[in-house]
């Protein structure tokens, strides 16, 4: 059986593997308030379980890259969804601090793949002139597990309790997983796509990415190549303001704002959903700006650098005195990082071969979760012995900071 515009389905798969990659990370976050009151966990303890979930992640995202350059996209991509599936429903099970942090160990440890593998099925299934909006729509899923977790994790707390929440976005998982399986090919083997398709995604593929591997292209100097620790480097800096967004938004309205539980699940998706939107907006304007003659390298940093100006308002969020205030300056920088994240990504696969485009997107991954895991620790510190305003002052400079190390060192890029 033949699909026509398969590409653009298996585009779809991908948007729903980020989507509940972010839809079981965020389940904690959203339930922390009453998770932290029954196991007597308090700010310290709750960043060293997040913490562990982003110590596998940093890991996990290196040797996933790798991995998925090794075994191929369709296997390693489904072992990785399958294992973090299991690690969301074991949370059901924890019952002490120490086994909720195991639980989110694994959960990091399976996720950490996710993005390196849906940017390099992109590459494999996309032309070079619909890249940027596939990148787009494929981590797009994130914002809408995002935008999904505080709503429907609500409802299912209401109908199951915390625990029942997790298992349940385990059985999704495991969904994805046989509908993976059964569709995702590489497009010269897939028995789904037609030849006019097939032709047509060869017909803009840059032979830089057909090249086999060199044996002096070897994994440690890649790492060392200056493109590398530019693309590095700037994740180190601006990944930590987002994982501040992604873990502690629900416990700074829950303690600064005093909203409820409901509340939140009311209010948290909005950033979320901002970013949804912008994620393809991203990708569609960097697109629509080389089809209009602009360079690869000028359209993606052109972009890059507008986002870059927008995040400096989420240092005003530490000074709303209303939680809808807040919330406003929050959607501000999430659809700025957006069309930041977008092209970002798009950029690793504009430079990079695409038998190292899962492997450099693991590298740079691993760089930008570190200085999470260190920010993180430190807000729990910070959040307890003073508040959150010393950490909404440092979110709207990380930005504009990683933009000019991306200047400085990021320059191979085709024309």
């Amino acid at each position: 059986m033949k699909i026509p515009h398969l590409r653009w389905w298996l585009c779809g798969l991908l948007f729903c593997a980020t989507a509940l990659s972010f839809l079981d990370r965020q389940v904690l976050s959203v339930v922390s308030p009453a998770i932290c009151e029954e196991l007597h966990i308090d700010n310290k303890t709750y960043s060293f379980i997040t913490t562990a979930f982003m110590a596998s992640y940093a890991v996990m995202f290196l040797l996933g890259g790798w991995f998925l350059d090794r075994v191929g996209t369709r296997l390693g991509l489904g072992l990785a969804v399958l294992i973090w599936t299991t690690a969301s429903a074991f949370h059901a099970v924890a019952v002490t601090p120490v086994q909720l942090g195991i639980g989110r160990f694994f959960l990091g440890f399976g996720e950490g793949a996710c993005f390196p593998g849906a940017v390099k099925a992109v590459s494999e299934w996309f032309p070079g002139k619909q890249r940027a909006l596939a990148v787009g729509i494929a981590i797009g899923g994130a914002s809408l597990g995002a935008v999904m977790a505080p709503p429907l994790t609500v409802w299912m707390v209401g109908l199951f309790g915390w625990r029942g929440a997790f298992v349940a976005t385990g059985l999704l998982g495991v969904l994805w997983v046989v509908c993976w399986f059964i569709f995702y090919h590489l497009p010269t083997k897939s028995p789904f796509v037609t030849q006019q398709e097939k032709e047509w995604i060869e017909s803009d593929q840059p032979e830089i990415r057909l090249e086999k591997p060199k044996d002096s292209d070897s994994f440690v100097s890649l790492f060392f190549r200056k493109e590398v620790i530019g693309l590095a480097l700037a994740r180190f800096l601006f990944d930590p303001v987002f994982y501040f967004y992604m873990f502690w938004i629900p416990q700074y309205l829950h303690q600064e704002q005093g909203l409820s539980l409901e509340t939140i699940g009311s209010l948290a998706w909005i950033p979320f959903f901002a970013l949804g939107v912008s994620n393809i907006l991203g990708g569609l304007v960097s697109d629509r700006l080389i089809a209009a003659g602009f360079s690869v390298s000028t359209a993606r940093k052109g972009v890059m650098a507008l986002s870059a100006l927008l995040t400096v308002s989420s240092s005003l969020a530490a000074f709303a005195s209303s939680p809808y205030t807040a919330i406003a300056m929050m959607s501000l920088l999430m659809f700025a990082h957006g069309f930041w994240i977008t092209n970002y990504v798009t950029m690793i696969s504009d430079t990079f071969p695409k038998y190292r485009v899962a492997t450099v997107m693991g590298m740079t991954g691993m760089v930008g979760t570190i200085g999470g895991m260190g920010a993180n620790t430190a807000i729990g510190f910070l959040v307890d012995r003073f508040s959150f305003l010393p950490v909404w002052i440092a979110s709207g400079c990380m930005y504009p900071l990683a933009f000019i190390v991306i200047l400085m060192l990021v320059k191979k890029q085709p024309n």
